[in-house]
């Protein structure tokens, strides 16, 4: 039945080349329309160059801690073309050494890539501009977003996450307005290159949907390395100072003004829909997302929506994911949903943080628990390594023993958080958790031993306490 299936998958990007390679897997005739270079922001100018970036940085900020380790020297100098260029190699890497597009066409695939914007003749039918359309028995929207902007005057004077490629000179000085994910990673790198940076945040905190004590502690450290934080606050205007630019602010019923030589905006990733045409395809929509059901279908029974596209996970790992799925239902009949509780994911801040999981907050509403937290001075690697500041914190039901979520800020913390990931997968109890023999040292290590607290807690395991326990931290 696959076979004589056709599908139209709308997008390049992790979701829909992860559709693509699935609904060949299954049989299905596939076309895989591209606005511009398949592999979307993921690859292009997203996650992976921006990584890049964040590592040169980070080894900016190490040359203050060469004198620890008896290393003398002057400090680097960025030379931010240079930088930049460096990060360009991980998007050639994927595209000459990993030949996606030609992976994709191998499979079976028909690529059109550098189309420009596609929309919708009819609910089967996309068209480009030029007159060429495609015509499929069902379709995946995966199109991904795009950096969203404040409506206030002089928006068009910042830059945002997707400008940052095109910058010609590291500022003196940077605003950046939004203090969730993209906005804390883009001030970071900022600071960490030697630029004086303020950040600005509507609500009480930064990371607003992390846990607490990660909103807490990131925020301390921002502070600490001379960042400018300001929480509870809405940024109204920008406007022209001279070759700078003025940023009009209000903090409950203060107000106040900056002027920076650059502006950040960091204010969302509505989906990519206003060129779609949707009406024609009788999809509803709203201004950022497409809503979908649990089959991540819209409201077009034939017609699915994966990845940024219908606004629920926005990972590149749930995208993949998603993708997967949506191929699967598309072809074979929905049967398939997919699930987020164990989804680890992990800034490029510094310090870092990653999590997977429910927050202390989420988890306390429906189940009594427990939290045990292993802090980065209580363990060895990160003393050997200089980077003292950090924890890894668990959180466990107290009658199932079962972990409900885990939250590391620090170094390699993204790596760290996916081992407690693997466990919740696993459906590993607390105490199996605390018996796991890491390597010594490592950072991963503070897994074990915040579980083994726990168990201490719970009275379970018979745990002795450990050398490192021992001080203020226990």
């Amino acid at each position: 039945m696959s076979a004589d299936i056709s599908l139209l998958v709308v997008g390049g990007g992790p979701a829909g080349m992860s559709a693509a390679l699935q609904a060949r897997e299954l049989g299905a005739n596939v076309t895989l329309l591209e606005a511009a270079q398949v592999g979307g922001t993921n690859l292009n100018r997203g996650p992976a160059p921006v990584r890049t970036l964040a590592r040169a940085a980070r080894l900016a900020r190490d040359w203050s801690s060469w004198s620890t380790f008896g290393l003398e020297g002057p400090p680097p100098v960025p030379n931010l073309s240079a930088i930049l260029a460096n990060s360009e190699r991980v998007a050639r890497y994927a595209h000459e050494k990993k030949d996606v597009a030609g992976h994709l066409r191998r499979n079976g695939v028909n690529l059109q890539e550098e189309l420009g914007p596609v929309r919708f003749i009819d609910p089967h039918t996309l068209a480009v501009d030029g007159g060429d359309t495609w015509s499929a028995d069902r379709i995946i929207l995966a199109v991904g977003g795009h950096a969203g902007r404040l409506l206030i005057p002089g928006a068009d004077l910042a830059f945002t996450y997707e400008d940052i490629p095109s910058l010609t000179s590291l500022p003196r000085s940077a605003a950046v307005v939004g203090g969730a994910d993209t906005g804390c990673q883009i001030a970071s790198i900022l600071d960490d290159f030697g630029v004086s940076v303020s950040l600005f945040e509507a609500g009480p905190v930064l990371l607003p949907a992390a846990d607490a004590s990660v909103s807490a502690e990131l925020g301390r450290s921002f502070r600490d390395q001379g960042m400018t934080v300001h929480t509870d606050t809405l940024v109204e205007a920008l406007g022209t100072d001279g070759g700078a630019i003025r940023v009009d602010y209000r903090s409950g019923p203060a107000s106040g003004q900056l002027v920076a030589d650059a502006v950040f905006f960091a204010v969302g990733w509505p989906a990519n829909v206003s060129q779609l045409a949707l009406e024609a395809g009788g999809v509803h929509a709203t201004s950022r997302v497409i809503p979908v059901d649990d089959y991540l279908r819209t409201n077009v029974e034939h017609i699915f929506a994966a990845g940024d596209t219908n606004g629920r996970s926005m990972l590149v790992q749930s995208a993949r994911m998603e993708g997967r799925i949506a191929a699967t239902n598309a072809i074979l009949g929905p049967s398939r949903q997919p699930t987020y509780d164990v989804v680890p994911s992990g800034s490029f801040t510094d310090p870092e943080y990653g999590r997977v999981g429910l927050t202390e907050a989420q988890a306390a509403q429906e189940h009594d628990v427990v939290v045990g937290i292993a802090r980065y001075d209580d363990l060895l690697r990160p003393v050997a390594d200089g980077h003292l500041d950090g924890f890894c914190k668990l959180i466990v039901d107290r009658g199932t023993h079962g972990i409900l979520g885990a939250h590391v800020l620090g170094e390699y913390s993204a790596e760290t958080v996916q081992t407690v990931a693997a466990c919740m997968a696993g459906a590993m109890t607390i105490d199996q958790v605390a018996e796991l023999q890491l390597a010594f040292p490592t950072f991963t290590e503070g897994v074990s031993m915040a579980a083994q607290k726990i168990c201490r807690t719970l009275g379970i395991g018979r745990f002795p306490q450990a050398w490192s326990y021992l001080g203020l931290n226990d």
